[in-house]
């Protein structure tokens, strides 16, 4: 079992590939920083410093809860033998520049679904279509894109229509104060299971990378060392400290006005959803899911009130980022191969 102890010979190409890893787990903790806080922000229960504190410290304590999901990413996508340090090195950099672009324009795309479209798509340039583990992607990947955000969606809408029966003879003042405090235990909730999945898909890649270059062994009952654990929760954590304020301003306010009551409800059901998906080694996005949330809320709130403008963009971006990641991954693996071209070394020197 590998723990804390690393080689002191390490191949320049895997120290590049885990550090950069690590710079696309920063960039997931503020791309995604809106998951968790922007509907807490958004209705002013918690400040802006106060909820991105909270979210970091709890996306760190998230990331220890299990590695189901990061076995997922170490052995069910692709082939042992396609994934190579240049593969999986390129992977990480497709996933970082579609995570910066969609948040320089504000779009609440899936960091997860960048890396593993970025995985998919380097794996296919490497060995060709037959290197992806199609069964792992459908059941894992795709399916979960698909249906995570309509259970949210659903969950979302039937907690509130529970709030609305419950609550229907209460004060407006009373219920603003109940779910005002309830929303702090919602965001909590949420911060810890995005960190309990998402961290996860960081870990799952670098312990591929260590598998590829042969300091771990591959196989079923693959072991994710916990130093990597601990790197990659600190990563996120470092980049959720930082915050992600255009994309929480799209998810808090763009898609239909929240009061503490709507916030609390889409809080507990995407909470719920990603805390059962990652029992299963699900790798999901908890964009998608507290996006699905908030308008399965917003529907049973004021079908009328939701900005479904807002949510073509968002849809168009969540198609989207699988085949772009995947393209631009494809893309940097011919650039690392050609860096790596006798040629270009020796052009170099």
């Amino acid at each position: 079992m590998v723990e804390m102890h690393l080689p002191h010979a390490l191949s320049a190409l895997l120290v590049i590939t885990i550090v950069v890893a690590l710079l696309f787990d920063f960039t997931n903790g503020f791309h995604d920083t809106a998951n968790a806080i922007a509907t807490v922000v958004s209705t002013r229960v918690l400040s802006p410093p106060v909820a991105v504190l909270m979210c970091a410290v709890l996306n760190f304590a998230g990331a220890f809860f299990s590695t189901n999901v990061a076995k997922t990413i170490a052995k069910g996508l692709v082939e042992a033998e396609a994934a190579t340090q240049a593969v999986i090195l390129a992977a990480i950099v497709g996933a970082i520049v579609w995570n910066v672009l969609t948040w320089y324009f504000g779009i609440p795309s899936s960091s997860s679904h960048a890396l593993i479209g970025g995985l998919v798509g380097a794996a296919i340039v490497q060995s060709g279509f037959h290197a992806v583990k199609w069964e792992g992607v459908l059941e894992k990947v795709v399916l979960p894109m698909v249906l995570s955000p309509i259970a949210g969606g659903v969950l979302g809408f039937v907690i509130m229509m529970v709030i609305f029966a419950l609550f229907a003879k209460t004060s407006q003042s009373k219920v603003s104060f109940v779910f005002h405090n309830l929303q702090r235990l919602s965001a909590a909730a949420m911060s810890f299971t995005h960190g309990q999945n998402d961290a996860q898909k960081t870990m799952g890649v670098i312990t591929l990378a260590l598998v590829a270059n042969h300091m771990l062994p591959a196989g079923k009952d693959i072991h994710i060392p916990t130093w990597v654990v601990i790197s990659c929760a600190t990563a996120m954590a470092l980049g959720t400290a930082s915050g992600g304020w255009r994309i929480i301003k799209t998810m808090g306010q763009r898609i239909i006005r929240l009061e503490p009551v709507h916030g609390f409800a889409a809080e507990a059901a995407g909470a719920s959803v990603i805390f059962a998906a990652s029992a299963m080694g699900m790798a999901v996005s908890t964009t998608h899911v507290i996006s699905g949330s908030i308008f399965g809320v917003g529907v049973a709130k004021n079908l009328a009130g939701v900005r479904w403008n807002t949510a073509q963009r968002m849809v168009a971006a969540w198609c989207l980022t699988l085949p772009s990641a995947a393209i631009v991954a494809g893309a940097c693996l011919f650039a690392i191969r050609a860096m790596s071209h006798p040629a270009a070394v020796a052009l170099v020197k």
